[in-house]
């Protein structure tokens, strides 16, 4: 049983007494002293009363048999048996007369059954029977008779053994020659044969041996004279059976009560027989009966030798114990004169009561302790003396010398009861409790069962004890708790037993099982408390009070256990319910508040003194002795040792986290957890000052570990302590760890990049050679690795879970950039292999390129002469789209990853906790410049074709390449449209040399300009257009805008997302140019001569010729017959054809969104290759070109038709659109070149003049705007001017090329969707001003629109300086506050 060890130790800081309440003194006062009980006495006196009990037993009968008819005389028995077996002696050795095989083992098993009670015929169930047939079995187990049995079979020898064995056991007790035994043991040797029979008739023998058969029934019948039967003798009146009363043997073995004294005194059965032997004279029914009648009279006139008035309360309380005695005394004399009738002899017979069933209860005022002698050994009613109505027992007379004395000796009064019975009970109690506990620890058979606290003898013995010595029930009760509360002091009573002995005097347990519900009856006398005793009642609030008190100790021990190993707590619920079930509600227990106040205060104090402990013994557990050993390793242990004892706790109270008010868990949590969260700082700053003492550094994973446990353990802290601040910033601690690691990632990043292009094959990763890849297995190895590389280290910072919004920020920053130039590596890397790839030579190339000069000129000559444009497909590498798969790819996980950062919350929490502007430190600025090459008009022609294939090269004043352009082939005004950004401090010289590609020999110089790009001359961060002219001839326009680069992590991001588009927009040009030499060719002038040759005949050429001196008409009167629809698509046939090829080998290798992206370029290419052939580039200077004819310009406007539903692709059964989607088809440019056809012919006046309205509308609507708001909606919707920049269209002079305004693809895609709106809704005079190029006489107009434009840009770029230095405190990042991925 689980006890605890220290119930004697006092309480700490206080005390807890009893009976403090002074109201009931009266009662208290009345209390006498407890005897002392000598151990011999009371031995006597329970074995008088359980010898009475024996005396007054009920007496057990028997039955015996009794012969009704005159017995017949047999003359010499022996020689009479001997003539029955004549018939078996003459056939002996008969076959015949034999007993079959096998018959000894059935004759053994139906002994056998026999003896246990399995024969079905009842004249085998006698017990003087069955002793006679088991000596017979002794016998025939024996192993040598049984062998020759077996052997013999024969039925004489059997009967013959059977008899002797018989008369050898039946003349036991009988003098020789009775005839009684002569006829029992015929009676028994019958019973034999007729086995014998049965056996031969069951086993189906009797069939195989009828002689044998026949000779055993005539057997049967001579020894019952006459074929008597022996079942039926009984009925014929020849038997009868009838009972008799078996005497008393007075010896102790047949004393059940006298033997459970014994054993709870520890006498033997020996030494208990010579007391009652010696005593017997005196203990006897009619001693009981004169004690009866003593104490009656003693009642009867309010003596001390029983209970009186001064004994109770109140005079009602007396009267009512009073009244119930009478009727118990009166049934117990007649219980004893019931069973000793010789003592009623003088008494007259109409006196005596009449007894009642003995299923009826006992008499009504011991019904309380019965209930409670079943509950607790689960046995019937121990008393057998069950009388009806209560009689008076006055007329009964007894010897004069049995009348009641005067003395105050009740010894001398009383025989069987005792002078000071109620101590001499709790005597009794206190050793058969201890004797049946003690029985029940060591796993005697005869303790208690269960929960159960006396054994069933114990009970019956007490029960009778009560009675005898008319202990009342409620003293009873009262007795059995203060005995109950001795041993449980004493640590002998688990409180399982405490429970129990309550729920006994409670609410006694039922015997039926099968009702599961507990008792409704309560014990009257518990609760009737205004019937008792005043001594039992002082007792009842003394002993609650002392069991109160030593529970309280319990309770306290128990608590100090919460934090242990091995804690008590399930004795806690056990206190707790005893407390509040049994003490608290007890209306005899009173106790004083401010005690337990004192002892919840002592408890709670013990508490916090026991966390204390456990937390130092943390310490010295996890923490070495030496500060210079402690690592951070140590501090995390210890941070989950407190974590986890914290949890320990909290499961062992999580059904009942409060006990009695006082909560262990925050008892705990309010002493470790703040004391840990001031140890850990220190113990870091500890470490850490010996690290920089010493001279190394903590490993990095060793910060982040510690971080994460610190962290979680703050957030624990904030779950439980919300109004308990943590005491310092883990992460100011700390961040110096996160920094070092991204420093150390910032020194890596370019190598994982190099080295992943460095393993890439750049093959498609398909499973099995030449499989179709799928679209997930266009790119390569590379592109995977590194950005498995980039969110490893964004996931890294994630993981901590970083608790401060502005350094996590700064981190993010801080990776964004170092990742931003592995980005930016890993697109020069691909963008120089792709270059490569695609500048390589072709065969032919390869060939002319190693012929001689002398070839080199006659296969120029020859091309010359024969004016043979060369145009050869390009073979590409399926390498290099898989690189442009790689950047498209790129492109995807950079959003995704840009999303995952939040990188607009963070840029949000930065601007929100950085200092004003002013406030910063100042540092030199980085200024990025973007560099437009954007095209070129009247270059030197270096070749003898009259053409040239510009090239732009940049360098910077020292001679430094920053960026070489593509080539364009066999032109004199080539448009690039290429960028390059350029990283200074300060103002930087730019020069632009153009030069001349030749396949032989060294390139030639076309002319050179330089351009300065200072930032001071940028500072309102607008973009500019520049036409530079050459040194030699002609002019190249530039477009030139700047920003500031910042430490901002939408820049870096930006920055990246722009290398990576542009990448990707110079890989798909490079694919586009190696077709654009031949869409040139078939979407060229002389492709449409060539189409519209074919009709020519001698009225046309007399026409053209007087048609060349018309100079001023507007227009060519076509003098050629018009091809047909069908002639004008064939003519294109060789376009699609090569395209279809060109695309077929891209489709192997890209993916779809790459293709898309090729397919949309290739479609641009095709547009200004249309635009070139119908207009001259925007320029104020008249242009050489000569505009189309009528039939030249449908067949161009057929063409575009015919191309733009080649590229949209629609299946002709489904309507779908396989190729480019229709709303990209149709592009700003393709609806410039649309309005081209409105215009084309129109007057040049006309044109003029609608040039102007649009102006004028324009002009109008910018001033309409800039009154509308006195400030841009932001800082980025800014105005640029220099060059031709259109003034007009001020709002589309916005920054939508910044690096912020194109960071990724959702800005990207809005700002495309604004310039197209912007397209749509504002009317632009470009188209109308290259047409008038073509017009001599509007060179005038072109020149004063130009210089209307400048104008009208300086004073937009003017007022757009005032705005912003209006609104230089603003900010441009928006985003939300919380930056958690």
């Amino acid at each position: 049983m689980s006890l605890s060890s220290s119930r004697s130790k006092p309480l700490p800081t206080r005390s807890v007494h009893s009976l403090r309440n002074g109201g009931r003194a009266s009662r208290d006062s009345s209390m006498v002293r407890r005897k002392s009980i000598n151990a011999n006495d009371a031995y006597l006196y329970a074995l008088r009363v359980a010898y009475l009990s024996y005396l007054l037993q009920p007496r057990k009968t028997r039955k015996k048999h009794v012969e009704t008819r005159p017995a017949v005389t047999r003359m010499n028995t022996s020689h009479s048996f001997n003539d029955l077996m004549k018939d078996f002696t003459v056939v002996r050795d008969a076959k015949s007369a034999r007993f079959p095989h096998d018959f000894i083992k059935e004759l053994e098993k139906r002994l056998q059954g026999i003896l246990m009670g399995k024969e079905r015929r009842q004249e085998y169930h006698e017990p003087v029977v069955k002793r006679v047939f088991a000596l017979f079995l002794n016998t025939l187990s024996d192993p040598v008779f049984k062998k020759r049995m077996e052997a013999d079979r024969r039925a004489e020898d059997l009967v013959l053994i059977f008899f002797s064995t018989a008369t050898k056991e039946l003349q036991k007790g009988h003098p020789p020659g009775d005839d009684a035994v002569k006829r029992l043991v015929d009676r028994h040797v019958a019973l034999f044969v007729r086995l014998l029979s049965l056996i031969l008739r069951d086993r189906d023998w009797a069939k195989d041996k009828p002689d044998l058969a026949a000779r055993l029934q005539t057997l049967e019948s001579k020894l019952l004279k006459g074929d008597e039967n022996l079942a039926a003798s009984q009925a014929n009146g020849e038997w009868t059976t009838i009972e008799e009363v078996v005497p008393l043997s007075y010896e102790v073995k047949d004393m059940p009560l006298v033997q459970a004294v014994g054993r709870i005194f520890g006498l033997t059965n020996t030494m208990m027989q010579s007391d009652i032997t010696k005593n017997k004279p005196v203990w006897t029914e009619k001693a009981a009966l004169q004690d009866l009648k003593t104490y009656q009279q003693h009642l009867t006139l309010g003596t001390k030798l029983t209970l009186n008035s001064h004994d109770f309360d109140t005079q009602e309380a007396y009267e009512s114990w009073k009244r119930s005695e009478g009727p118990d005394l009166s049934q117990l004399m007649l219980a004893i004169i019931q069973s000793n009738p010789e003592l009623a002899k003088s008494t007259p017979g109409g006196a005596l009561p009449q007894f009642n069933a003995q299923n009826e209860p006992s008499s009504p005022s011991d019904s309380h302790y019965a209930e409670l002698s079943r509950a607790l050994s689960q046995s019937g009613d121990s008393s057998s003396y069950v009388l009806d109505l209560p009689a008076d027992l006055s007329s009964l007379q007894l010897d004069p010398g049995d009348s009641f004395k005067h003395d105050d000796d009740a010894a001398q009064v009383y025989t069987f009861i005792p002078s000071d019975p109620r101590t001499m009970f709790r005597f009794v109690m206190l050793q058969a409790l201890n004797h049946d506990l003690n029985d029940k620890m060591n796993g005697s058979g005869s303790g208690p069962e269960g929960g159960r606290l006396f054994s069933k003898e114990t009970t019956e013995l007490l029960n009778e004890i009560a009675l005898r010595w008319r202990i009342p029930k409620f003293t009873r009760i009262v007795l059995f708790l203060d005995v109950v509360r001795e041993k449980f002091i004493e640590n002998q009573l688990s409180l399982e037993m405490l429970d129990a002995a309550f729920n006994y005097v409670k609410e006694p347990l039922q015997d039926d099982h099968k009702n599961k519900r507990s008792s409704l009856i309560m014990s009257t006398a518990l609760y009737d408390r205004n019937n008792w005793t005043i001594a039992d009642f002082a007792l009842m609030g003394r002993l609650l009070n002392t069991i109160y008190e030593t529970l309280l100790r319990d309770l306290y021990e128990v608590i100090m256990t919460s934090y242990a190993d091995k804690a008590q707590l399930p004795r806690l619920g056990a206190i707790m319910a005893i407390i509040d079930d049994h003490i608290r509600s007890d209306p005899n227990f009173n106790h004083n508040p401010e005690d337990f106040e004192n002892f919840k205060n002592a408890a709670i104090d013990g508490l916090a003194t026991e966390a204390r402990k456990i937390y130092d013994s943390l310490l010295d557990r996890e923490l070495p002795q030496e500060n210079e050993k402690w690592e951070f390793y140590h501090i995390q242990q210890l941070a989950k040792a407190v974590l986890k004892l914290a949890e320990k706790v909290q499961k062992r109270f999580r059904k009942n986290p409060e006990i009695l008010g006082i909560n262990p868990l925050m008892i705990l949590i309010n002493c470790t957890l703040p004391t840990f969260a001031e140890d850990s700082k220190a113990m870091v700053e500890q470490i850490l000052s010996v690290a920089e003492k010493d001279g190394f550094e903590v490993t990095i994973q060793d910060g982040f570990d510690l971080y994460k446990e610190l962290s979680e353990f703050r957030r624990v802290h904030a779950d439980a302590l919300p109004h308990v601040p943590f005491p310092y910033k883990i992460e100011e601690l700390l961040a110096d760890f996160v920094w070092r690691w991204i420093k150390t990632t910032e020194t890596q990043v370019i190598g994982w990049v190099e080295n992943a292009v460095k393993q890439d094959e750049f093959k498609v990763r398909t499973q099995v050679p030449d499989q179709t890849p799928t679209e997930d297995e266009r790119h390569s190895t590379s592109v995977i690795d590194i950005f498995s590389s980039f969110n490893q280290v964004i996931n890294q910072i994630g993981e901590l879970n970083w608790d401060d919004d502005f350094s996590y920020a700064k981190f993010m920053t801080a990776l964004s950039k170092a990742i931003g130039q592995g980005v930016s590596r890993y697109c020069e890397l691909l963008d120089q292999m792709f270059g490569k790839e695609m500048d390589r030579l072709t065969p032919e190339q390869e060939a002319a390129a190693n012929r001689t000069r002398q070839e080199k000129w006659v296969q120029l000559a020859k091309d010359t002469w024969n004016q043979k444009e060369r145009v050869e497909p390009f073979n590409f590498y399926p390498e290099s789209f898989v690189k442009l798969n790689d950047i498209l790819f790129a492109i995807q996980q950079w959003d995704k990853l840009e999303t995952e950062v939040n990188v607009d919350a963070c840029a949000e929490v930065i601007k929100k906790y950085s200092p004003p502007l002013a406030q910063r430190p100042k540092k030199t600025s980085n200024y990025v410049f973007t560099i437009k090459i954007v095209e070129a008009e009247d270059l030197k022609a270096c070749d003898v074709s009259g053409f040239s294939d510009p090239y732009v090269v940049l360098t910077d004043e020292y001679q430094k390449r920053l960026f070489k352009s593509r080539i364009v082939y066999r032109s004199l005004s080539p448009r690039w449209d290429e960028s390059v950004d350029i990283t200074t401090q300060g103002p930087l010289n730019l020069i632009a040399t153009i030069w001349d590609w030749d396949a032989m020999g060294d390139h030639d110089y076309v002319g050179r300009t330089s351009l300065k790009l200072d930032p001071s001359h940028f500072s309102d961060f607008l973009p500019r257009e520049y036409w530079l002219d050459l040194d030699t001839q002609g002019r190249v326009m530039v477009r030139v805008s700047m920003e500031g680069e910042r430490d901002d992590i939408q820049f870096y991001f930006g920055k990246a997302f722009r290398s990576l588009q542009r990448t990707q927009r110079d890989m798909t040009r490079k694919i586009t140019d190696k077709l654009s030499a031949y869409i040139n060719h078939c979407l060229s002038r002389r492709a449409l001569r060539s189409l519209l040759s074919r009709g020519i005949s001698m009225a046309n050429v007399s026409a053209n010729v007087s048609s060349f001196f018309a100079r001023n008409r507007a227009s060519v009167t076509p003098t050629t017959t018009m091809p047909t629809d069908a002639e004008i698509v064939n003519a294109l046939k060789p376009l699609f054809d090569y395209f279809d090829d060109n695309f077929a080998i891209m489709q192997q290798t890209l993916t779809s969104e790459a293709m898309i992206a090729v397919m949309t370029r290739i479609w641009k290419e095709v547009l200004v290759t249309v635009e070139a052939l119908l207009v001259p580039p925007l320029s104020d200077k008249p242009s050489q070109q000569k505009a189309l004819t009528q039939q030249e310009l449908d067949i161009v406007f057929k063409w575009l038709q015919s191309l733009l539903e080649f590229f949209n692709a629609v299946d002709e059964e489904t309507g779908e659109a396989n190729g480019v989607p229709i709303n990209v088809l149709k592009s700003p440019k393709y609806h410039e070149l649309q309005m081209l056809n409105f215009f084309y012919f129109e007057p040049t006046d006309s044109l003029i003049r609608e040039s102007e309205r649009m102006a004028s509308a324009t002009a109008s609507n910018q001033q309409m705007h800039r009154s509308r708001f006195s400030a841009p909606a932001n800082l980025n919707n800014h105005l640029g001017a220099g060059g031709l920049l259109d003034p007009g269209n001020l709002a589309g002079a916005r920054r939508a090329k910044s690096i912020l305004l194109s960071r990724n693809l959702g800005t990207k895609r809005k700002a495309k969707e604004e310039k197209w709106k912007a397209a749509q809704a504002e009317p632009n005079d470009d188209m109308i001003l290259r047409i008038l190029r073509m017009r001599p006489e509007a060179s005038g107009y072109l020149r004063d629109r130009s210089r209307q434009k400048e104008r009208l840009a300086a004073a937009a770029a003017a007022e757009m300086i005032v705005r912003q230095s209006l609104l230089s405190g603003g900010g441009r990042m928006t985003g939300p506050s919380v930056i958690r991925r």
